[in-house]
Protein backbone atom coordinates (compact mmCIF):
# COMPACT_ATOMS: atom_id res chain seq x y z
CA UNK A 1 0.00 0.00 0.00
CA UNK A 2 1.31 3.70 -0.98
CA UNK A 3 2.22 5.61 2.60
CA UNK A 4 3.36 2.40 4.51
CA UNK A 5 6.78 2.09 5.64
CA UNK A 6 8.92 -0.54 3.13
CA UNK A 7 11.06 -3.14 4.60
CA UNK A 8 14.27 -5.11 3.08
CA UNK A 9 16.01 -8.01 4.48
CA UNK A 10 19.25 -8.12 5.28
CA UNK A 11 21.10 -10.87 3.35
CA UNK A 12 24.45 -10.60 5.91
CA UNK A 13 22.11 -10.78 8.90
CA UNK A 14 18.45 -12.18 7.20
CA UNK A 15 16.83 -9.17 9.11
CA UNK A 16 14.59 -6.49 7.64
CA UNK A 17 15.57 -3.37 7.70
CA UNK A 18 13.71 0.21 6.64
CA UNK A 19 14.99 1.82 3.70
CA UNK A 20 15.49 5.68 5.35
CA UNK A 21 12.73 7.21 2.30
CA UNK A 22 10.14 4.71 3.86
CA UNK A 23 8.35 7.56 5.37
CA UNK A 24 8.08 9.53 2.06
CA UNK A 25 6.60 6.88 0.20
CA UNK A 26 4.59 9.52 -1.84
CA UNK A 27 7.15 11.96 -2.59
CA UNK A 28 8.98 9.27 -3.98
CA UNK A 29 6.13 8.33 -6.19
CA UNK A 30 5.94 11.34 -7.73
CA UNK A 31 9.51 11.97 -7.96
CA UNK A 32 9.77 8.64 -9.97
CA UNK A 33 6.77 8.91 -11.97
CA UNK A 34 6.46 12.24 -13.39
CA UNK A 35 4.11 14.08 -15.35
CA UNK A 36 5.83 14.31 -18.40
CA UNK A 37 4.34 10.08 -19.35
CA UNK A 38 0.93 12.27 -18.91
CA UNK A 39 1.84 14.84 -21.55
CA UNK A 40 3.34 12.28 -23.97
CA UNK A 41 0.50 10.65 -24.07
CA UNK A 42 -1.67 13.75 -24.86
CA UNK A 43 0.80 14.67 -27.36
CA UNK A 44 0.43 11.28 -28.78
CA UNK A 45 -3.36 11.47 -28.85
CA UNK A 46 -3.76 14.69 -30.57
CA UNK A 47 -0.91 13.28 -32.99
CA UNK A 48 -2.79 10.30 -33.98
CA UNK A 49 -6.33 13.07 -33.73
CA UNK A 50 -4.59 15.43 -36.64
CA UNK A 51 -0.93 16.07 -36.94
CA UNK A 52 -0.89 17.97 -33.67
CA UNK A 53 -3.67 20.73 -35.02
CA UNK A 54 -6.75 22.24 -34.14
CA UNK A 55 -9.80 21.40 -36.20
CA UNK A 56 -10.65 25.25 -36.70
CA UNK A 57 -6.70 26.04 -38.08
CA UNK A 58 -6.92 23.06 -39.94
CA UNK A 59 -9.58 24.46 -41.88
CA UNK A 60 -8.59 28.24 -41.93
CA UNK A 61 -5.20 26.34 -43.61
CA UNK A 62 -7.15 24.81 -46.24
CA UNK A 63 -9.29 27.76 -47.41
CA UNK A 64 -5.90 29.28 -47.48
CA UNK A 65 -4.82 26.91 -49.84
CA UNK A 66 -7.65 27.18 -52.05
CA UNK A 67 -7.58 31.03 -51.88
CA UNK A 68 -3.73 30.65 -53.27
CA UNK A 69 -4.81 28.17 -55.82
CA UNK A 70 -7.87 30.60 -57.29
CA UNK A 71 -5.67 33.47 -57.34
CA UNK A 72 -3.35 31.36 -59.08
CA UNK A 73 -6.07 30.19 -61.73
CA UNK A 74 -7.20 33.64 -62.39
CA UNK A 75 -3.75 34.92 -62.69
CA UNK A 76 -2.68 32.01 -65.23
CA UNK A 77 -6.19 32.82 -67.03
CA UNK A 78 -5.74 36.79 -67.03
CA UNK A 79 -2.23 36.45 -68.56
CA UNK A 80 -3.41 34.13 -71.23
CA UNK A 81 -6.46 36.77 -72.12
CA UNK A 82 -3.62 39.64 -72.42
CA UNK A 83 -1.49 37.44 -74.74
CA UNK A 84 -4.69 36.61 -76.69
CA UNK A 85 -6.66 39.86 -76.73
CA UNK A 86 -4.64 41.87 -79.37
CA UNK A 87 -4.62 38.71 -81.91
CA UNK A 88 -8.39 38.81 -81.59
CA UNK A 89 -8.88 42.74 -81.34
CA UNK A 90 -6.63 42.70 -84.70
CA UNK A 91 -9.23 40.15 -86.64
CA UNK A 92 -12.09 41.83 -85.14
CA UNK A 93 -10.96 45.10 -86.34
CA UNK A 94 -9.95 43.49 -89.98
CA UNK A 95 -13.99 42.39 -90.40
CA UNK A 96 -14.95 45.43 -89.02
CA UNK A 97 -12.96 47.30 -92.00
CA UNK A 98 -14.25 44.74 -94.92
CA UNK A 99 -17.51 45.44 -93.72
CA UNK A 100 -17.20 49.47 -93.83
CA UNK A 101 -15.61 49.05 -97.38
CA UNK A 102 -18.34 46.15 -98.72
CA UNK A 103 -21.08 48.90 -97.53
CA UNK A 104 -19.42 52.27 -99.02
CA UNK A 105 -18.88 49.99 -102.38
CA UNK A 106 -22.41 49.38 -102.61
CA UNK A 107 -23.51 52.67 -101.88
CA UNK A 108 -21.38 54.16 -104.79
CA UNK A 109 -22.82 51.34 -106.91
CA UNK A 110 -26.31 52.36 -105.47
CA UNK A 111 -25.59 55.72 -106.17
CA UNK A 112 -24.78 55.21 -109.76
CA UNK A 113 -27.47 52.62 -110.20
CA UNK A 114 -30.10 55.67 -109.18
CA UNK A 115 -28.26 58.17 -111.23
CA UNK A 116 -28.23 56.00 -114.92
CA UNK A 117 -31.87 55.94 -113.84
CA UNK A 118 -32.84 59.05 -113.90
CA UNK A 119 -30.95 59.79 -116.86
CA UNK A 120 -32.81 57.61 -118.65
CA UNK A 121 -36.07 58.75 -117.45
CA UNK A 122 -35.26 61.93 -118.21
CA UNK A 123 -34.43 61.00 -122.03
CA UNK A 124 -37.39 59.04 -122.57
CA UNK A 125 -39.78 61.67 -121.11
CA UNK A 126 -38.07 64.34 -123.38
CA UNK A 127 -38.40 61.64 -126.74
CA UNK A 128 -42.23 61.51 -125.60
CA UNK A 129 -42.01 65.31 -125.39
CA UNK A 130 -40.27 65.72 -128.41
CA UNK A 131 -42.33 63.53 -130.98
CA UNK A 132 -45.42 63.03 -129.50
CA UNK A 133 -46.55 66.01 -129.73
CA UNK A 134 -49.67 66.92 -127.16
CA UNK A 135 -51.03 63.07 -127.39
CA UNK A 136 -47.42 62.25 -126.38
CA UNK A 137 -47.40 64.48 -123.75
CA UNK A 138 -50.57 62.84 -122.49
CA UNK A 139 -49.18 59.65 -122.99
CA UNK A 140 -46.28 60.56 -120.33
CA UNK A 141 -48.46 62.27 -117.85
CA UNK A 142 -50.84 59.12 -118.13
CA UNK A 143 -47.52 57.04 -118.16
CA UNK A 144 -46.34 58.72 -114.78
CA UNK A 145 -43.03 59.36 -117.28
CA UNK A 146 -43.62 63.14 -115.85
CA UNK A 147 -44.08 64.73 -112.58
CA UNK A 148 -47.78 66.24 -111.91
CA UNK A 149 -49.27 68.67 -109.49
CA UNK A 150 -52.48 69.83 -108.82
CA UNK A 151 -55.75 69.09 -106.48
CA UNK A 152 -56.45 65.68 -105.00
CA UNK A 153 -57.32 64.02 -102.59
CA UNK A 154 -55.13 62.20 -99.83
CA UNK A 155 -56.44 58.76 -98.65
CA UNK A 156 -54.44 57.08 -95.16
CA UNK A 157 -54.97 53.40 -94.80
CA UNK A 158 -53.23 51.70 -91.58
CA UNK A 159 -53.34 48.22 -89.85
CA UNK A 160 -55.32 48.17 -86.93
CA UNK A 161 -54.37 48.39 -83.82
CA UNK A 162 -52.72 45.53 -82.55
CA UNK A 163 -52.39 44.01 -85.91
CA UNK A 164 -49.84 41.50 -86.15
CA UNK A 165 -50.78 40.41 -81.95
CA UNK A 166 -53.31 38.14 -83.18
CA UNK A 167 -56.63 38.65 -84.77
CA UNK A 168 -60.69 38.06 -83.90
CA UNK A 169 -61.19 35.71 -86.75
CA UNK A 170 -60.43 35.54 -90.76
CA UNK A 171 -61.76 36.96 -93.82
CA UNK A 172 -63.79 34.55 -95.79
CA UNK A 173 -61.73 33.39 -98.81
CA UNK A 174 -58.63 35.58 -98.09
CA UNK A 175 -56.62 32.46 -97.66
CA UNK A 176 -54.81 34.34 -94.24
CA UNK A 177 -55.76 34.43 -90.68
CA UNK A 178 -56.53 38.06 -90.32
CA UNK A 179 -54.76 40.22 -88.14
CA UNK A 180 -56.33 43.28 -89.11
CA UNK A 181 -53.37 43.93 -91.87
CA UNK A 182 -53.86 45.73 -94.83
CA UNK A 183 -53.10 43.02 -97.41
CA UNK A 184 -52.10 43.21 -101.33
CA UNK A 185 -55.26 43.19 -102.40
CA UNK A 186 -56.97 45.50 -100.21
CA UNK A 187 -54.50 48.53 -101.75
CA UNK A 188 -55.18 47.34 -105.23
CA UNK A 189 -59.36 47.84 -104.93
CA UNK A 190 -58.27 51.29 -102.97
CA UNK A 191 -56.22 52.37 -106.74
CA UNK A 192 -58.44 50.98 -108.49
CA UNK A 193 -61.32 52.39 -107.41
CA UNK A 194 -59.32 56.05 -107.40
CA UNK A 195 -58.45 55.13 -110.86
CA UNK A 196 -62.30 54.43 -111.63
CA UNK A 197 -63.15 57.65 -109.84
CA UNK A 198 -61.25 60.06 -111.99
CA UNK A 199 -57.85 60.55 -110.87
CA UNK A 200 -55.24 61.70 -112.88
CA UNK A 201 -52.29 60.20 -111.34
CA UNK A 202 -51.45 58.29 -108.20
CA UNK A 203 -48.65 57.32 -105.89
CA UNK A 204 -48.57 55.52 -102.67
CA UNK A 205 -45.96 56.30 -100.22
CA UNK A 206 -43.96 58.19 -102.58
CA UNK A 207 -43.85 55.18 -105.54
CA UNK A 208 -45.42 56.73 -109.03
CA UNK A 209 -48.12 54.44 -110.33
CA UNK A 210 -47.70 53.26 -113.75
CA UNK A 211 -49.95 51.68 -116.41
CA UNK A 212 -47.44 48.67 -115.54
CA UNK A 213 -47.25 48.78 -111.90
CA UNK A 214 -48.19 45.89 -109.94
CA UNK A 215 -49.12 45.84 -106.16
CA UNK A 216 -48.01 42.56 -105.00
CA UNK A 217 -47.71 40.59 -101.40
CA UNK A 218 -44.13 38.95 -100.31
CA UNK A 219 -45.81 37.81 -96.84
CA UNK A 220 -47.60 40.09 -94.86
CA UNK A 221 -45.13 43.22 -96.61
CA UNK A 222 -47.36 44.49 -99.61
CA UNK A 223 -45.28 45.27 -102.70
CA UNK A 224 -45.48 48.09 -105.08
CA UNK A 225 -42.96 47.09 -108.22
CA UNK A 226 -41.02 44.87 -106.34
CA UNK A 227 -40.39 47.71 -103.41
CA UNK A 228 -41.69 46.76 -99.69
CA UNK A 229 -44.12 48.85 -98.35
CA UNK A 230 -44.12 50.22 -94.89
CA UNK A 231 -47.93 51.51 -93.34
CA UNK A 232 -49.38 53.86 -92.89
CA UNK A 233 -50.35 53.62 -96.35
CA UNK A 234 -50.34 57.08 -97.89
CA UNK A 235 -51.63 57.39 -100.98
CA UNK A 236 -52.29 60.84 -103.56
CA UNK A 237 -54.34 61.33 -105.95
CA UNK A 238 -54.66 63.68 -108.57
CA UNK A 239 -57.86 64.95 -109.93
CA UNK A 240 -60.68 67.24 -109.15
CA UNK A 241 -60.63 66.98 -105.35
CA UNK A 242 -63.94 66.87 -103.83
CA UNK A 243 -65.43 65.42 -106.78
CA UNK A 244 -62.85 62.45 -106.77
CA UNK A 245 -63.18 62.14 -103.15
CA UNK A 246 -67.35 61.52 -103.16
CA UNK A 247 -66.68 59.44 -106.50
CA UNK A 248 -64.80 56.62 -104.58
CA UNK A 249 -66.87 56.90 -101.05
CA UNK A 250 -69.78 56.00 -103.09
CA UNK A 251 -67.94 52.81 -105.34
CA UNK A 252 -67.92 49.71 -104.77
CA UNK A 253 -64.26 50.04 -103.44
CA UNK A 254 -64.88 52.78 -101.14
CA UNK A 255 -67.53 50.68 -99.73
CA UNK A 256 -65.15 48.10 -99.85
CA UNK A 257 -63.00 49.90 -97.34
CA UNK A 258 -65.29 51.08 -95.09
CA UNK A 259 -66.10 47.36 -94.46
CA UNK A 260 -62.79 46.33 -93.59
CA UNK A 261 -62.92 49.75 -90.92
CA UNK A 262 -65.92 48.08 -89.66
CA UNK A 263 -65.47 44.72 -89.62
CA UNK A 264 -61.73 44.48 -89.25
CA UNK A 265 -60.76 47.55 -87.17
CA UNK A 266 -58.40 48.94 -90.12
CA UNK A 267 -57.70 52.66 -89.66
CA UNK A 268 -58.33 55.00 -92.94
CA UNK A 269 -59.00 59.01 -93.33
CA UNK A 270 -59.58 61.07 -96.62
CA UNK A 271 -58.85 64.64 -96.72
CA UNK A 272 -59.45 67.12 -99.94
CA UNK A 273 -56.16 68.70 -100.80
CA UNK A 274 -55.28 72.12 -102.99
CA UNK A 275 -52.69 70.96 -104.27
CA UNK A 276 -50.76 67.21 -104.73
CA UNK A 277 -47.14 67.09 -105.74
CA UNK A 278 -45.90 63.60 -107.61
CA UNK A 279 -42.70 62.49 -108.76
CA UNK A 280 -42.31 60.81 -111.79
CA UNK A 281 -41.85 57.00 -112.17
CA UNK A 282 -38.62 55.94 -111.70
CA UNK A 283 -38.38 54.03 -114.28
CA UNK A 284 -40.76 53.64 -117.85
CA UNK A 285 -40.89 50.98 -120.20
CA UNK A 286 -41.25 52.29 -123.60
CA UNK A 287 -43.32 49.57 -126.27
CA UNK A 288 -43.98 49.82 -129.78
CA UNK A 289 -47.52 51.34 -131.00
CA UNK A 290 -49.55 50.32 -134.33
CA UNK A 291 -48.79 53.06 -136.42
CA UNK A 292 -50.56 55.98 -136.73
CA UNK A 293 -50.97 58.17 -139.80
CA UNK A 294 -48.53 56.17 -141.72
CA UNK A 295 -45.86 56.92 -139.10
CA UNK A 296 -44.52 54.56 -136.54
CA UNK A 297 -44.57 56.13 -133.42
CA UNK A 298 -43.34 54.94 -129.76
CA UNK A 299 -45.53 55.41 -126.86
CA UNK A 300 -46.33 54.26 -123.79
CA UNK A 301 -48.76 51.52 -122.54
CA UNK A 302 -51.23 54.01 -121.22
CA UNK A 303 -53.97 51.21 -120.00
CA UNK A 304 -55.33 51.45 -116.69
CA UNK A 305 -55.83 49.03 -113.90
CA UNK A 306 -53.58 47.60 -111.24
CA UNK A 307 -53.00 43.83 -110.35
Amino acid sequence: MCGMPQQHPDRSTGSTTARPDASMSLLTNVMDHSLDDGYAEAAARRSAEGGGLPKTLRAKLGLAAGLVLAGIVVTVGAAQARVSAPVVAKERQKLIDRVEAATDRADRLQKTVDTLRESVGRQQRRALEKHGGPQGQSVALQAGATPVHGPGVKLVVDDAKGAGQGGDGARQGSGFADTGRVRDRDMQRIVNGLWQAGAEAISVNGQRLTALSAIRAAGDAVLVDNRPLVPPYTVLAVGDGDRLRTAFENSADGQYLSVLVENYGVRTSITTQENVRLAAAPSLIVRTAEPVGGTRERSADTGKGIS
